[in-house]
């Protein structure tokens, strides 16, 4: 017993009684948080401190390793002593992990937590009392999607397949010639976005603003399980990582929107715990929430394919496992969040809807913003090594999409919030009229809509509107009768004999349709009453 108490998890919460239902859990008492002993107490402490230390040395390495370089210290004389304090140290935090074994072992509430958790590998399935309590997610049992059909043409050596940029043509020497001058510029993008890169865009993932966000993170999952009768499952992707799942069925409820699953994607430093998952269970709606590769209870780094893989287990998930149609999905992303959206509907396209807040199109002029111009070649290098991120694949849905847009985003605006002009969601916006409507978006189509999206507040909006004279009854009809006598996917080719005033109104009815404004900054929580449903012709 003192054994698997030296090498068991972290006990953080006990959700309610062993023996209580949910249903009981919830109307009775709730849970408390798992109180250790003075002895479990101050040894944890101490190897919570030198945790974060080693983190702290692991992000600051290189230039570390240059600062001692430089003074002369990476030498056999000097390695010598160091690795012998480096040996000491290593065997007093041995010593410490062993009487905080110790003080656990002498805790009865742990014990009776680990004869649980033996008991469920035992078995190799989960039990309502291991459901009761919270404790690290990587030694849960969990749903493998392996024993889950799923869409093969999906799959690639990596995982599920992402779309590649198409291959610039030219000639063989030039290729050869370019690839060797831009061959060190390569070379120092890779160790940017490896090391220190991917953590600047996904700062979510680094170690120390977890353990910062820790007691926030356990209220809010206590939360959802507690009080919405949240389901915590972990699964894993066709990589390999680990991802971690929020579930709160409201199906049994009378409301209409139960019927609906809600799957949130959450931004770089964003946690279903805390995140934008809080927006749809205001409205009733049946929501999944889960964290990027690498947050919270999830494992692997946040790159592209891992976040594609991620979310192609959370649909699989849903579908097989929840029992819910993809035609009873909605999609909602916020911020970063969007490129696995976009991902998804484009994948999946019998999803139901799309809504993406705060979203933006490209990352490299977000980038660029805050760099210096003289790093503007090798940022757009490091862009191009594993942490793109582009919402374009949200273009090949058919589906309905709501644009979110913040008329005082700091984020994604790249001159500063009072330049509404500069917000990359704009770019969503007319990406997608132009894909679907190319005929109304000629020049004077774009003028009007960008006439619109100028207007920083709802006044202005309905004054830009009402100095085209938009008539929505007459948009409506011409969209209707083009749809019901073609019957096509986009793109349409409605509008194409159309005169310009008329192209103009129907140009400015779609923006309206498509795009909402919401007056506030980029990380101020979205209220329910603006989580709409996406306009459906």
């Amino acid at each position: 017993m003192w054994i698997r108490c030296f090498l068991g998890p972290h006990l953080q919460r006990v959700h309610r009684s062993q023996g209580e239902s949910r249903t009981e859990g919830r109307a009775g008492r709730r849970g408390w948080t798992y109180q250790p002993k003075s002895l479990e107490k101050h040894t944890d402490s101490i190897l919570g401190w030198a945790s974060a230390l080693w983190s702290l040395s692991y992000y600051s390495s290189p230039l570390l390793l240059c600062y001692l370089y430089r003074k002369g210290y990476i030498c056999s004389s000097k390695l010598v002593p160091v690795s012998q304090y480096v040996g000491t140290v290593m065997v007093c935090l041995l010593g410490v992990a062993c009487l905080r074994g110790w003080g656990r072992w002498r805790n009865s509430e742990y014990q009776q937590f680990i004869s649980i958790l033996e008991e469920t590998r035992k078995n190799h399935t989960p039990s309502n009392k291991d459901d009761c309590l919270d404790y690290d997610l990587r030694v849960r049992l969990y749903f493998h999607l392996l024993n889950v059909p799923t869409n093969r043409k999906l799959l690639s050596k990596t995982g599920v397949s992402l779309l590649k940029p198409e291959p610039k043509l030219r000639g063989a020497a030039d290729s050869v010639l370019n690839s060797l001058r831009t061959l060190p510029c390569h070379i120092v993008s890779f160790l940017i976005a490896h090391s220190f890169g991917r953590r600047m865009l996904y700062p979510g993932s680094v170690f120390l603003l977890q353990r910062a966000m820790r007691p926030m993170l356990q209220q809010g999952q206590a939360r959802l399980i507690e009080e919405c009768e949240g389901q915590r499952n972990k699964l894993v992707a066709c990589d390999g990582n680990e991802i971690d799942t929020m579930f709160v069925d409201r199906r049994r409820d009378e409301g209409q929107h139960g019927q609906t699953l809600v799957i949130c994607c959450e931004g770089n430093a964003g946690f279903y715990e805390v995140g934008c998952m809080n927006t749809p269970l205001e409205g009733g709606y049946s929501v999944l929430g889960w964290n990027h590769p690498g947050f919270a209870g999830s494992t692997g780094v946040p790159f592209p394919q891992n976040e594609a893989n991620a979310m192609d287990v959370v649909i699989q998930f849903a579908v097989h496992k929840l029992g819910f149609q993809l035609s009873e999905i909605v999609v909602y992303a916020w911020s970063i969040g969007g490129f696995t959206a976009s991902w998804a509907v484009m994948s999946y396209p019998e999803i139901q809807a799309l809504v993406l807040d705060a979203s933006f199109d490209d990352l490299l002029p977000l980038a660029l913003k805050v760099m210096p111009d003289s790093w503007s070649e090798c940022c757009a290098g490091v862009i191009g090594q594993g942490v793109e991120k582009t919402n374009d694949f949200f273009l090949r849905y058919q589906g309905p999409v709501l644009l979110i847009r913040r008329t005082k985003d700091e984020i994604i605006t790249t001159t500063g919030p009072e330049d509404i002009m500069s917000n990359r969601g704009n770019n969503l916006l007319l990406k997608l009229l132009q894909f679907r409507y190319p005929q109304v978006m000629t020049d004077d189509g774009v003028r009007a809509i960008r006439a619109w999206l100028a207007a920083s507040n709802h006044v202005e909006e309905a004054a830009v509107y009402s100095s085209y004279e938009v008539d929505d009854d007459w948009c409506v009809s011409v969209l209707q009768s083009y749809k019901t006598e073609r019957d096509v996917f986009f793109p349409w080719s409605v509008g194409e004999d159309m005169t310009l005033e008329g192209r103009r109104q129907l140009a400015l009815f779609l923006a309206r349709k498509y795009m909402r404004n919401f007056d506030s900054t980029h990380c101020t929580p979205l209220p329910y009453s603006e989580f709409t449903a996406p306009w459906r012709l």
